[in-house]
């Protein structure tokens, strides 16, 4: 079954300088897409190139990647902040081909404490209730 959801992104260099007071708030690259798909087979947050360009990020390195058509090499960009269901973390983005949904990986719901129910979507760990407990190395 395919669930998708609101996700909200910023870039997170933007978002220094702007704590720094180098950059005004409303200069921050930030955009929102509706319809992100929760993929437990995707490990980071995967966007297509549009949107890493619109955000302004920048390459830091190469990743090779397992996909449904094969082992692809991914360009990983910088971080943003990323926020579902009002909760917030960050990570490295990996590229995708243009036209392609935005994906949210394994990591992201990891970090947020987050699941996917097969009725209802996302939602909170039913392990933790509404509480956000982070798992500790």
């Amino acid at each position: 079954m395919r669930h998708t959801t609101e996700i909200k992104l910023a870039n997170l260099s933007d978002l220094f300088l702007m704590q720094a007071d180098i950059m005004k708030p409303e200069d921050v690259r930030r955009l929102t897409v509706d319809d992100a798909l929760v993929d437990t087979g995707a490990t980071r947050l995967c966007l297509p190139t549009s949107l890493i360009e619109q955000l302004g990020l920048t390459p830091v390195g190469k990743r090779i990647a397992r996909t449904a058509t094969g082992i692809v090499e991914r360009t990983l960009y910088s971080e943003v902040e990323y926020t579902l269901l009002e909760r917030s973390g960050t990570i490295r983005v990996t590229t995708l081909p243009e036209g392609s949904p935005t994906l949210i990986g394994h990591m992201v719901l990891e970090d947020l404490d987050l699941c996917v129910d097969m009725r209802r979507g996302l939602i909170y760990n039913p392990a933790h209730g509404d509480d956000w407990i982070e798992e500790q190395l």
